[in-house]
């Protein structure tokens, strides 16, 4: 056996909780690759909304989806998330930190995420999942991580169940991935 790494693993999840045909969003957009990822599952009945606040980004994501018609890129912040999607989702993922290769000042900020997290949360279907990947090895990146950390350690069990998957004996700050499951509430 061979444990996953944390961004494999954040894809498995994705594919345990995605079919054609459903709603996804990506809360980063990036590079554009888990856009990517999320289209594939969806396939063109599905529905994709990427997120970013740079024009880098979300180019970069065009450019990597542009076979993909059900893809909206969405150049505004993820704390405007229900501005834009109204429907049930399957998943959200985001990946927290700045852009791989872009201006490393340009980060995720813990206000922006909770607000995005939370409305995922209400938009999320029963079974469906939010992925946080959570890189916290740069400035402002710990207030990012503990803020996160302590909303989704507060969720209410009887709705959600929280994983927390790390390896605890690396060094330099390595991301670790907060699974959300949302749970049919008991009657």
């Amino acid at each position: 056996m061979t444990l996953q790494r944390v961004l494999p693993y954040t894809k498995f999840l994705l594919e345990q909780a995605v079919s054609p045909g459903d709603s996804v969003i990506d809360g980063t957009a990036g590079n554009g690759h888990d856009t990517h990822f999320l289209a594939g599952l969806t396939g063109a009945s599905g529905k994709v909304f990427a997120f970013d606040i740079q024009a880098e980004a979300i180019e970069a994501t065009g450019e990597r989806v542009k076979d993909f018609q059900q893809v909206t890129l969405v150049y505004d912040s993820h704390a405007k998330i229900k501005d834009y999607v109204t429907e049930l989702i399957s998943a959200a993922v985001f990946n927290l930190g700045y852009l791989p290769k872009g201006d490393h000042n340009i980060i995720t900020k813990a206000q922006s995420t909770l607000a995005a997290l939370e409305q995922c949360l209400d938009l999320l279907k029963i079974q469906g999942v939010l992925l946080v990947v959570v890189y916290s090895g740069h400035e402002g990146g710990s207030e990012e991580r503990d803020a996160v950390t302590e909303f989704v350690s507060t969720l209410p069990q009887k709705s959600f169940d929280v994983l927390k998957y790390e390896f605890i004996n690396q060094q330099h700050s390595p991301p670790f991935l907060l699974a959300i499951e949302k749970k049919q509430a008991n009657s």
